[in-house]
């Protein structure tokens, strides 16, 4: 019987650290996921809660009281903070491997994320699993530039990693329905290009996958989803499920990140997002290798399930 590979995956690594459980003296048996409280970092912690024992998790956030709930559970928890080196080597002391979220201050992730590096060589880190943007090192996006750096530095540290490197989640354009459904438009400057976004659960079941699994230093993962949609499809599918009229209008990258602004967004975050859209119009948010489904051995959400849940909720 064929199984697919996310099931070979998940096997491996429950086979593997349910032997480990037992075993809970050894020193070198700690996973560390950063950036624990957000809102990947949750569903990653969530998934390997089911594969390995909740003693030998470490979630690592800036606030302990954001993860009480998994500190309830048996998890560790530990305060560390990318900008701050001096708690990064405490956060990670005993550390088998360790997943770095990357962070969420943009135009300093690249310094924040040398901290953790530096962190990591300095105790030992066996295996350190980066979540970078999809064809990080091709990309038009101009986050990808940090991400890119990012790896960079992986790759000269000398410490034993992995890089998945993430498509858009869906999750981005969901939070634009309320709005669509208000004026009846999806705003955007994507024109045609297609995008290949899977929402978060999928790319953390991949996560943990792959930081599970044995042999992954030196690889690197494009992660997306097996659906690919224009924002105009995505407009189309939000009317259909809605049953109201709702049209895509495709803007200049000025004229959307002027419209953002006024919705209320900080400029920085509207231009970023602005210059995203502008990147998936070149092709940027596209990925047909049908990795990610692979690696959780199921299809990815598809853009549909998505925006019926969202209606519900």
């Amino acid at each position: 019987m064929h199984l697919p590979f996310g099931w070979y995956l998940r096997f491996v690594s429950v086979s593997h650290y349910g032997d480990l459980a037992d075993q809970k003296e050894r020193a070198d048996f700690m996973i560390v996921v950063t950036g624990a409280s957000g809102q990947l970092g949750q569903l990653v912690v969530r998934e390997l809660l089911q594969s390995v024992p909740a003693s030998a998790l470490v979630a690592a956030v800036r606030n302990p009281q954001s993860v009480a709930g998994f500190a309830s559970l048996g998890v560790q928890v530990r305060q560390m903070d990318y900008a701050q080196p001096s708690t990064l080597e405490a956060a990670f002391t005993g550390a088998e491997k360790v997943l770095l979220i990357s962070g969420s201050e943009v135009g300093s992730r690249v310094p924040q994320h040398a901290n953790v590096i530096h962190a990591c060589k300095a105790v030992g880190v066996k295996l350190l699993a980066y979540t970078s943007l999809l064809h990080a090192d091709v990309s038009p996006l101009p986050l990808a530039a940090e991400h890119h750096q990012t790896e960079i530095l992986l790759q000269d540290s000398g410490v034993p990693h992995v890089v998945l490197r993430h498509g858009w989640y869906t999750e981005n354009y969901l939070a634009s329905i309320p709005a669509a459904l208000g004026y009846g438009v999806v705003m955007g400057c994507a024109g045609e290009g297609r995008i290949a976004s899977a929402t978060r659960a999928d790319y953390a079941a991949a996560d943990a996958a792959v930081f599970l699994a044995d042999d992954q230093a030196g690889k690197v993962y494009e992660l997306a989803g097996d659906e690919a949609y224009t924002l105009t499809e995505f407009a189309d599918e939000l009317s259909r499920q809605a049953h109201k009229p709702v049209c895509y209008q495709n803007m200049s990258q000025a004229d959307y990140s002027q419209a953002l602004e006024g919705a209320g967004f900080p400029p920085p975050f509207a231009m970023m997002l602005a210059e995203s859209d502008t990147g998936a119009a070149q092709g940027g948010l596209y990925d047909d290798s049908r990795t990610l489904s692979r690696l959780i051995g199921c299809p990815t959400t598809p853009l549909s399930t998505s925006i019926q849940a969202t209606l519900l909720a």
